[in-house]
């Protein structure tokens, strides 16, 4: 009988740094190497200082850890980072990172300024992904595997790098907020995100409160109850239809759990009030979507839940079959729900000339410019 191998279980790569660890995973790696419980637990504290409060990316900067300790933990491990294959950077500020987590294993993450508190960096949690939003050019892309908790929190790492912002608790810093809306659907890798939230939201590591970090889904509906349990992130929902045959079209996750499933569980995510509101995430397709109608059976749907909307202008990718809603159709679309009472702001698109906007990332490895299609042909004929 023919097996297939799942790929998205893959061993997690064995580890060579320590930089991006959880705390309980620090103490577990420090416990391997012969150390007590208690200096252990200790070390493993100090350690999550200096690589996640202060950034640092060599042994020989923990002044607080005896040298001898520095030199037993340089000859095992590294703070290194993973390897950044290409950074770009917009002409509107935007910055995207291809990181590369292995052969063949690249992700993408991309720092948007000005939202939020400051700037959002948006995380992959898988690299490729299983969802096929028709709408998605990382939809696309076939999933390779889960990124494991350590390769989450290594995108934000690479960021605070990028923007020189260590110590973690740098006055006006630029990333202030994170969002789980790269690559992948989180929820099929909740336990590796609900550790990386852990790692990222710990107040003596890299202090990003908890209400600073989203979690969008396409619709995973069994586990969106358990994400507001196990790390009390805000929730978004990629939502892009009201209806259930359209949306099982361009969401097919729909055809697994629909509208009414779907909103059973956003009801059931724990601590939902005006302060704590759902995002629903709509992109706005002509012809397909953006319809005064449809906005008026969008509102119906979000019915006595604390929501706001953000209408999201598609953004074209090679070969999307779809274009973008005319800007007055979706401003009128906006006028409905804000009339309704929904906060409905519109998405300026960001990053369209590197491909870092909303749909648009898929990993280099297998992206192919014109360029390149016609060197590997010139050398396949030479």
């Amino acid at each position: 009988m023919k097996t297939t191998l799942d790929l998205s279980r893959a061993p997690a790569p064995a580890i060579s740094s320590l930089a991006g660890l959880s705390l309980p995973r620090l103490r577990e790696t420090l416990e391997e190497i012969g150390l007590a419980e208690k200096p252990a637990k200790m070390r493993a504290s100090q350690l999550r200082r200096w690589l996640h409060h202060a950034g640092v990316q060599s042994f020989d900067e923990m002044t607080n850890i005896s040298k001898e300790m520095r030199t037993e933990l340089a000859t095992r491990f590294t703070a290194d980072r993973p390897h950044i294959a290409e950074h770009k950077v917009s002409v509107d500020g935007t910055q995207k990172w291809l990181v590369e987590f292995g052969p063949n294993v690249e992700g993408e993450s991309v720092f948007i300024p000005n939202v939020g508190k400051a700037g959002a960096l948006c995380v992959s949690s898988q690299v490729g992904c299983t969802l096929n939003c028709t709408f998605c050019h990382t939809g696309t892309q076939r999933l390779v595997r889960n990124l494991t908790a350590q390769e989450i929190v290594a995108q934000v790492l690479i960021a605070r790098d990028g923007l020189g912002e260590w110590p973690a608790d740098t006055e006006d810093r630029r990333l202030s907020n994170i969002v789980f809306m790269g690559m992948g659907e989180p929820l099929y890798n909740l336990d590796n995100v609900a550790e990386a939230i852990d790692t990222l939201s710990d107040g003596e590591g890299m202090a990003i409160g908890r209400r600073r970090i989203t979690v969008s889904t396409a619709g995973v509906a069994p586990k969106i109850p358990e994400l507001g349990a196990r790390t009390s992130a805000m929730l978004a929902i990629s939502l892009h239809a009201v209806r259930d045959d359209l949306r099982d079209e361009i969401v097919p996750i729909n055809r697994k759990y629909d509208l009414q499933t779907l909103f059973e569980a956003i009801k059931a995510y724990p601590g939902l009030s005006n302060a704590r509101r759902v995002t629903f995430e709509y992109v706005m397709l002509k012809g397909i979507n953006d319809s005064l109608a449809e906005a008026r059976d969008l509102v119906k749907l979000l019915s006595r839940i604390p929501a706001k909307v953000n209408l999201i202008p598609f953004n074209p990718w090679p070969g999307a079959i779809y274009e973008c809603s005319d800007w007055d159709t979706i401003e009128s679309f906006a006028d409905v729900l804000n009339r309704a009472g929904y906060s409905s702001p519109i998405r300026t698109p960001r990053g369209r000339d590197i491909f870092a906007a909303c749909g648009q990332l898929r990993s280099e490895s297998v992206k192919l410019s014109a360029a390149e299609k016609r060197r590997q042909a010139e050398a396949s004929s030479a």
